[in-house]
């Protein structure tokens, strides 16, 4: 069936239209009293009587409030709509799981950026139920299933492990993982870079481990004797923070100020803070409409593929095991969707910064010496 069939978008559609062609009878409505105040002043030369003159001036005025009514119509028609999409959830037009899946679905992420096809993957639904988060196409649930998905893959996520993050923000990854038995050392920019970045404000940055606390997850002893927290600046890392199994960050180092500073960060958090055969997945901003011109300083920097691919290099000439670089072709309706500022978050697989269309992607690396 097509989607204008269906009776929710049928309704919209018609009173779109509606609204559309409001505007085209206001516009001949203004031609006819144009017209008549024109003949009007006609008759007015070719000597009418003042009674005739008079109907036709009240039948004027009988348009013009008509006219005007439209008018308050059209505006108070615009208005219910705009408050009824912003009110209404608009997820339940968008797809919702349970989804229908052949015997064998194919693989989990087998692309290294965000796209619609990992949400319909029951590996996707599986994860959000393990760690208690409502299903939403969004482009940071994907991040925080896709760091999930290539660690349970590395094999590292064993009793034990050690686990660091940085720029945890308000993370449900450390309880889950403390659930599963690994000690993690949460990490989050000193208070003053979190304030002046605006993302103590916006819910990106935690300052205390209060914050991280999900009972669902793990208990609360449980919590207190895995999980510890602590400051740590991305762009000098503490040297105690070492010998760790684990690290992951969650589109973070796009915010260290420059292209470089991030790529920097992903090689000193692999070399500095993991044991050799660690393992490290990070995520970022991802340019897909360039890959020439990009964000290349400020709050927010803005990676293009040839960026990453520097990076893999980089990190393969050191020595350490990098997945492939593999962005996936758009496939789906949802993959051509544009969430434009100011965002409203659902679907937010992909997103307008600045003049470019971006997402999220991910790197996953090994240390080897």
């Amino acid at each position: 069936m097509l989607i204008a069939q269906r009776t929710p978008f049928r309704q919209l559609l018609r009173t779109y239209s509606a609204l559309i062609a409001l505007p085209q009878s206001i516009s001949q409505s203004n031609e006819t009293l144009a017209g008549i105040k024109q003949s009007i002043d006609r008759l007015a030369i070719s000597g009418v009587s003042p009674e005739q003159f008079a109907s036709a001036e009240k039948r004027i005025a009988e348009l013009q409030a008509a006219l005007d009514s439209v008018r308050s119509d059209m505006s108070a028609s615009i208005e219910g709509l705009r408050k009824e999409t912003e009110g209404r959830n608009i997820g339940s037009y968008l797809p919702q799981p349970p989804f229908y899946h052949p015997d064998a679905p194919g693989d989990f992420m087998p692309y290294s950026n965000c796209v619609s096809a990992d949400f319909f993957h029951p590996r996707f639904d599986e994860i959000c139920r393990a760690i208690h988060h409502p299903f939403r196409l969004h482009r940071k649930l994907w991040e925080w299933v896709y760091i999930i998905h290539q660690l349970h893959a590395s094999g590292i996520l064993t009793a034990g492990a050690r686990g660091l993050v940085f720029g945890v923000g308000s993370e449900r990854l450390p309880a889950y993982f403390a659930g599963l038995g690994a000690h993690i050392v949460a990490t989050d920019a000193p208070e003053e870079i979190g304030e002046a970045n605006g993302w103590k404000a916006t819910g990106q940055y935690s300052s205390a481990i209060s914050n991280l606390r999900h009972e669902e997850l793990v208990s609360a002893d449980a919590f207190d004797r895995l999980v510890s927290y602590e400051h740590c600046d991305m762009n000098n890392i503490s040297g105690h923070l070492t010998g760790f199994d684990f690290n992951w960050s969650s589109c973070c180092f796009e915010h260290l100020g420059s292209l470089e500073a991030g790529i920097q960060f992903v090689i000193n958090a692999v070399e500095k803070t993991l044991r050799v055969g660690g393992v490290a997945v990070h995520t970022t901003e991802f340019n897909l409409s360039s890959n020439d011109e990009t964000i290349e300083r400020g709050e927010t920097v803005l990676y293009r593929r040839r960026d990453m691919q520097e990076l893999i290099k980089r990190l393969k000439d050191r020595g350490h095991e990098v997945d492939e670089l593999r962005v996936a072709a758009d496939a789906h309706p949802l993959d051509y969707y544009v969430d434009l500022p100011p965002y409203k978050h659902q679907p937010h697989i992909r997103l307008m910064l600045d003049k470019y269309v971006a997402t999220s992607v991910g790197i996953v690396v090994r240390r080897g010496r």
